[in-house]
């Protein structure tokens, strides 16, 4: 049942991929750049969508969270998931 669920995910896989890095041009976007850095690097995304927020002790919110969504590249879409002004996650799905 494991052999199942792992070929399930591995085939899977390629529709959805994460990276640490981004090439916008001759510029590299690392996990960690600030809003302003991705923005100068990439510039301005085709969407920008407030997702939600992260919760601290108390049930407080603490910092927003925001995902910028770039068109297609060589038919992928590139997602960027920004946790205050920290850029967290980057992800390429491919479009369909």
């Amino acid at each position: 049942m494991k052999r199942l669920s792992l070929l399930v995910v591995l085939c899977a896989s390629p529709l959805l991929s994460h990276a640490d890095t981004l090439r916008c041009g001759s510029k590299l976007v690392n996990l960690g750049d600030r809003t302003f850095e991705v923005m100068q690097k990439c510039g301005e995304p085709a969407f920008r969508d407030p997702v939600g927020y992260t919760v601290g002790p108390y049930n407080r919110r603490e910092t927003n969270i925001e995902e910028w969504a770039y068109e297609p590249s060589n038919g992928m879409f590139t997602i960027l998931t920004f946790e205050g002004n920290r850029l967290t996650r980057i992800e390429r799905k491919r479009r369909q």
